[in-house]
């Protein structure tokens, strides 16, 4: 080897090591702030102050070092050199190519070096480490996201959820679609006040985006204060349903903008058409393939003795879940969806087949990793408002932004109460419109949405509004405490029940009834909630084959099956199922479909036991006034 080759390598070695300096101090930062804002979770909660969830924290947190970064760095030392692009046969000049091949001639060696694009260069002074700073896109949308979204699914109060599952699917999938028609609609409507007239399916394409709901703030303040848990249930559902919707309804525009590119002219319309299709093709194959790979590992955790090693059990449950996400992105579908409904079934299903120690390991590393990548996003937000390099601040579609969002949230949220409550028992009261109304908060999905694609200058302008609308929404969810205050909302317990019941502060979680709940009429008996035909429907189904066929739990399918399909159903009953006692139903923690929960609801023989919001059975005051203590409480 020749000293110059030597010496070559030599400076190499230390470019590569002080690349590596930079992003391990970039890491540490987003540490730093994770830190920095759990701490200050705690000494909220410690004061029992409500002013701000962790996610605004982490944003405000996020917004002062992106300051300190964009403002106080020094510019590292990055060498650049211009070329200018020759005729090629394959490329048109139109779209910046993927790769740049740079050919390095030496005295002694001739090699070829690949550069990969990037984006368009907006620092030349070479601020290396705020360029570092700033994250690929992919990162959020492979990696970030697919936990916060199985998460949703996975800690779903399926109870209540299912309850109010109409309800809940007209508010994601009209109201979402009526919210993402009305902003696109607005802003273009007045493209003509904003700096870059934007065209028309760049606004319907930030409509889709900024559809996506992401009220964690609100939900937790929710959860802290113990508010109706239909309120709850009403507000959690929409949100993780439209984000799911919000995204198909991206990909969906985005189909029809390349149908629209290669069509001729007069035949936009078949193109619309096309895009709807995709639409609910790329929704329903998503759902399906999520629901099935649930299937698939709950079968696996049944028909194997896994459960007898938990980590390699928690291993399989956590990989196959995340193969449901990258399995519908090599297929060109929606990994979200399939993530998400992938979450539901492992819930409702694989959970009842884990040990007690994979329970435990599962429920708990995915809340954590749920919390830490939410503050993550959070905070990059905030760091990204001062380190992104490709910012158009555009302030009339940013106000306009503001507007469109309010008229399309009202045109979403009242029109669809009025028309359910014709036909819903219990109705949704106008002080739940009014708080659904303002738990319309962006975050997470609509950054990660407007941050894969800044390219144009269209696109940048959407990614500047959104940071914006993230940051003002996140912050302004810290007043959710006074406006269920001075909505008349109530919240938490009331003394006289606990005092009664004895329960101890575990126990008070949330009220004994909902306001929305069944409640004992003029004859002791319990007004029916609202429910669903098809949950009704498909809660038979489920009873008496689905959970035969994928838990260890009774009833076996031997029992459910008619007699010709007995060697069938002994083939797929385990021996589990055989030996164990019969008394040893589903658990599904209370929280399954109607079917159990209206047993539950009524109780046996039609006593007078309260029922607690999670569907256990609570304490109920005898003749003697003396209180039963409450059964064992179940993993999940």
């Amino acid at each position: 080897m020749s000293l110059a080759s030597e010496r070559n390598d030599i400076e190499l070695d230390e470019k590569i090591k002080e690349q590596h300096r930079i992003d391990s101090l970039n890491l540490l930062l987003y540490m730093m702030l994770l830190i920095t804002t759990v701490l200050t979770v705690w000494m909220f909660k410690h004061r029992r102050m409500r002013y701000m969830h962790e996610t605004g924290l982490a944003l405000v947190f996020g917004l002062v070092v992106g300051a300190l970064i964009r403002y106080t760095s020094v510019p590292s030392a990055i060498s650049h050199v211009e070329v200018k692009a020759v005729s090629h046969p394959t490329y048109n000049g139109t779209l910046p190519p993927d790769y740049l091949w740079y050919h390095m001639k030496r005295k002694l060696e001739n090699r070829t070096y690949a550069y990969r694009l990037t984006g368009e260069v907006e620092d030349l002074t070479g601020n290396q480490f705020a360029q570092q700073a700033t994250f690929d896109p992919e990162i959020f949308f492979n990696i970030i996201l697919p936990p916060i979204i199985f998460n949703a699914g996975y800690s779903l109060k399926r109870k209540f959820f299912f309850r109010n599952l109409g309800s809940i699917l007209c508010f994601a999938f009209i109201g979402t679609t009526i919210s993402a028609f009305v902003i696109g609609g607005v802003q273009y409507t007045f493209g003509l006040l904003f700096t870059y007239k934007p065209s028309l399916l760049d606004c319907l394409y930030f409509g889709a985006l900024i559809s996506a709901t992401d009220p964690v703030t609100i939900l937790a303040i929710f959860n802290d204060l113990h508010v109706d848990v239909n309120l709850y249930a009403l507000v959690f559902g929409e949100s993780v349903l439209n984000d799911a919707v919000a995204i198909v309804l991206v990909t969906a525009i985005e189909n029809y903008a390349k149908l629209y590119a290669t069509a001729a002219d007069g035949f936009e319309a078949i193109a619309f058409l096309k895009a709807i299709g995709l639409f609910f093709y790329v929704f329903c194959s998503s759902f399906l393939l999520g629901s099935v790979m649930g299937c698939a590992t709950a079968l696996l955790t049944k028909f194997t003795h896994i459960r007898d090693f938990p980590l390699l059990e928690s291993s399989l449950f956590l990989l196959m879940s995340y193969s449901s996400f990258l399995i519908a992105e090599a297929a060109d579908l929606t990994g979200i969806v399939a993530v998400l409904f992938c979450g539901i079934c492992q819930a409702h299903y694989t959970y009842n087949n884990l040990s007690d120690e994979a329970r435990v390991r599962t429920k708990d590393f995915f809340e954590l990793i749920n919390f830490l990548t939410e503050n993550f996003i959070f905070s990059y937000i905030g760091v990204s408002l001062f380190t992104f390099p490709k910012h158009q601040w555009d302030f009339a579609f940013i106000g306009c932004a503001f507007i469109s969002l309010f008229v399309g949230r009202l045109l979403n949220i009242y029109p669809l109460s009025w028309l359910l409550n014709l036909r819903r028992n219990p109705k949704i009261p106008l002080n739940f419109q009014h708080m659904m109304f303002l738990a319309g908060l962006r975050g997470a999905i609509a950054f990660a949405l407007a941050i894969r694609n800044t390219y144009s200058v269209g696109r940048q302008t959407i990614l500047t509004a959104t940071s914006i609308i993230v940051a003002v929404t996140v912050v302004y969810g810290g007043l959710t405490t006074q406006l269920l205050l001075w909505l008349g909302i109530p919240v938490g317990g009331e003394a006289e029940e606990d005092e009664t019941t004895g329960l101890n502060q575990m126990q008070r979680t949330r009220p004994v009834y909902s306001t929305m709940d069944a409640r004992p009429n003029a004859t002791g008996a319990r007004d029916n909630p609202e429910k669903a035909r098809l949950v009704r429907l498909w809660s038979n189904f489920d009873t008496a084959f689905m959970k035969p066929l994928l838990t260890n739990a009774r009833p076996t399918l031997l029992e459910t099956l008619p007699m010709c399909c007995h060697p069938l159903a002994r083939l797929l009953t385990s021996t589990q199922q055989l030996t164990q006692d019969t008394s040893n139903k589903y658990d599904d923690d209370g929280e399954g479909f109607l079917e159990g929960d209206d047993a539950s609801l009524h109780g046996a023989g039609g006593d007078s036991g309260s029922i607690h919001s999670n569907g256990r059975q609570m304490t109920a005051p005898d003749a003697a006034g003396a209180t039963s203590p409450p059964p064992a409480a179940s993993h999940m």
